[in-house]
């Protein structure tokens, strides 16, 4: 596979605001889950992982003049669009020949609940209802920055960005584009929240991934959005390579709506895809981001396919939604710039709140301190349907 750089990344979560932050959080093992603070539920019992924002403060770091329209996933975009564009060196005139990729399914939830009530009058704020659908939301983001090349919009649920990610790799690849901003973003919002509870499948107590008595996980938010580029444009722009894109993969069990399948077929697959695109062999990766929700189905197959793929050569593994909980469809570009982050900093994620070994799973990271150079990691994201998706990112040589 052809060389793919990312050489801008920003991202915004409840463990941060920025790269500098998030880092700060990921090595003191600062959790960003807890008590509900912005969003207006009344499940105050649940925990979550709130961007430590207002909507009013968004606006205000973000120098918006008018945001009556604009929703909590597009403000979050923007910030960490903004952080990614600037690190990649890109402006507006630059994103001409630039896709913009952007994944949610949330979209602008969070507005349109607030005149739910008001739906069934005739009345001015019915404006609003047209920000709810997740091409708007992507649309919103864009045009603060400039004439994106095309926009397009990635919604499979719980891998959304990371496929956003591999479709702008295979853009890349197939010569449509020489740069591409990629990612996804989500908020919180109380249909997310109460479906999510219907499902029986959030902890009232901040998630344990891989934890004999793991209950659920919790629901969080944020954004990360990446810059890639092809080796000829890092050249010809003379930008600084941050990590490359060394495979990925995505599979389909289609086994259940909701559920993993027992044995992790669509996750083994795409492991095994990302794997065999980057021409390596398992015991070259040195770290697994695992999706790691903290439910007990999911973490009973991840471990199956983890260890099916892996065998005899598993590498250190954690989950890091114990810090800002699962993001949902954006967490595999936050968990994308945290491993981008590891292999920089040369640290392994702690999987924090985990205490008791599950019969037969995985035993997680708890010590920061890697056995050796990491050079290569892979992070899972698996979306609802069976919709899995993986990624190896790699340090980039002198």
């Amino acid at each position: 596979m052809e060389p793919i750089y990312i050489t801008g990344a920003g991202v915004v979560s409840a463990i941060g605001v920025g790269k500098e932050a998030t880092l700060a959080s990921l090595l003191a093992g600062k959790s960003g889950v807890g008590k509900m603070k912005y969003l207006a539920s009344c499940h105050h019992d649940l925990p979550v992982g709130e961007v430590p924002l207002s909507n009013e403060e968004m606006v205000q770091q973000l120098g918006i003049t008018d945001s009556l329209f604009l929703t909590r996933s597009a403000l979050m975009g923007r910030l960490a669009l903004r952080e990614a564009l600037e690190e990649a060196g890109l402006d507006g005139d630059d994103l001409r020949d630039v896709p913009f990729i952007s994944a949610t399914t949330v979209g602008g939830m969070d507005r349109r609940e607030t005149y739910y009530e008001l739906e069934k009058e005739c009345n001015p704020n019915y404006a609003v209802i047209a920000t709810h659908h997740c091409g708007s939301c992507t649309e919103m983001i864009a045009e603060a920055f400039g004439q994106f090349a095309s926009i397009s919009t990635a919604s499979t649920a719980c891998s959304s960005a990371t496929n956003a990610i591999i479709t702008g790799a295979n853009m890349l690849r197939c010569g449509l584009a020489e740069i591409v901003v990629v990612g996804g973003t989500e908020c919180l919002t109380k249909f997310h929240l109460n479906g999510f509870n219907a499902l029986m499948i959030l902890d009232a107590q901040p998630c344990r991934p891989f934890d004999r008595d793991r209950a659920g996980l919790n629901l969080g938010e944020g954004a990360a959005y990446l810059v890639m580029e092809t080796e000829a444009s890092v050249k010809k722009r003379g930008a600084t390579p941050l990590c490359k894109l060394s495979g990925y993969g995505n599979a389909c069990d289609a086994f259940h709506q909701t559920a993993s399948s027992p044995n992790g077929e669509g996750a083994y697959l795409a492991m095994q895809e990302a794997l065999q695109l980057a021409g390596m062999k398992p015991e070259d990766i040195q770290y697994i981001n695992a999706h790691g929700t903290g439910t007990p189905n999911n973490d009973e197959s991840e471990s199956h396919a983890i260890q099916r793929v892996f065998g005899d050569h598993l590498p250190p593994v954690s989950s890091t939604k114990s810090f800002t909980g699962h993001t949902t469809s954006a967490s595999g570009s936050i968990e994308a710039v945290f491993c981008m982050l590891a292999l920089q900093h040369q640290f392994l994620p702690q999987n924090i709140n985990w205490k008791n070994p599950m019969e037969g799973g995985i035993i997680p990271v708890t010590d920061q301190q890697p056995q050796g150079e990491i050079r290569h990691i892979l992070s899972n994201a698996f979306g609802f349907g069976g919709n899995d998706s993986s990624i190896i990112l790699s340090k980039c040589e002198a």
